[in-house]
């Protein structure tokens, strides 16, 4: 375990594997770094990984009273800096991807290309939204449980249902009123995440990776869009839950691998022959 230190807080991540690109393993709001514990380790005996726990979750600890998504990326930039990564391919996990996003704007050809995992890249839908909104009243227990419920339809697999329930429900009020706040701004900002990944100039590769919803009208507004914006491509997974990294972490492992081998047999600028330090 590696950490560096942000304005009195300690950011806590781990570090393994070699070869570049480095990827950035970074979970969403209310989750620790042990979702990713089951596809880090396939991705490492390829790849450098950096795994972050985020401020004041896991083992990071708080940089203050109140913090919002432009102090998330701040850290997230004083872990790559610390790391001595050259490149990074953020691996977000849901509403993460909008940190990724921002990545890429601060730090250019440094972010080569994008891993998106289970967003709601598209516009969201009014029932989503509105849970969102009510994280952020004295009801948010309730959002949270819908959203868990969502999150877990037609879910056998135990470790699953018990890493919602632990970890992501181990956060309280404040955490979850805050990431309600943040994913609120985000989409009013922007519409939504393909809407925001179109005027990156110039825009980079992009892979989703997603589970939910279980909509074939859902898939295929992606693929349409994937068909007139070659730069994003779009993998639907056999999984049931909103975490399919939970489920299936070889496989996503595997296309991860192959996304970026793609982009080096293209030319993408990605520098696999000088790794980046460890």
């Amino acid at each position: 375990m590696a950490e560096t230190r942000v304005g009195g807080a300690r950011i806590r991540y781990d570090d393994v594997g070699q070869g570049g690109p480095t990827l950035l393993f970074i979970p969403g709001w209310c989750t620790s770094r042990s979702v990713f514990r089951k596809l880090a380790p396939w991705c490492s005996t390829l790849h450098r990984t950096l795994v972050v726990d985020l401020p004041g979750h896991g083992e990071s600890s708080l940089p203050g009273m109140d913090f919002d998504s432009a102090s998330v990326v701040d850290i997230l930039r004083s872990v790559i800096d610390a790391s001595g990564a050259r490149q990074v391919v953020p691996v977000a996990l849901s509403h993460a991807g909008w940190w990724a996003l921002e990545l890429r704007r601060q730090l250019g050809r440094r972010v080569p290309a994008l891993v998106l995992l289970d967003w709601l890249v598209l516009e969201p839908p009014p029932a989503f939204l509105q849970a969102v909104r009510a994280l952020q009243t004295p009801q948010w227990r309730q959002a949270r449980d819908g959203l868990f419920s969502l999150w877990l339809q037609g879910v056998g697999a135990p470790d699953v249902i018990r890493f919602v329930h632990e970890d992501m429900g181990s956060f309280g009020e404040d955490m979850w009123k805050r990431a309600g706040r943040e994913v609120s701004r985000a989409y009013a900002q922007y519409g939504s995440p393909l809407r925001a990944l179109s005027a990156l100039s110039p825009t980079l590769p992009t892979l989703h990776l997603y589970a939910q919803p279980e909509d074939s009208a859902w898939l295929e507004a992606q693929r349409s869009f994937a068909s007139s914006n070659p730069w994003f491509q779009v993998q639907k997974l056999p999984a049931r839950s909103h975490f399919p990294l939970l489920e299936l972490p070889e496989e996503m492992a595997a296309r991860i691998g192959r996304f970026i081998d793609s982009l080096v047999e293209v030319g993408n600028p990605l520098d696999r022959l000088a790794p980046s330090p460890s």
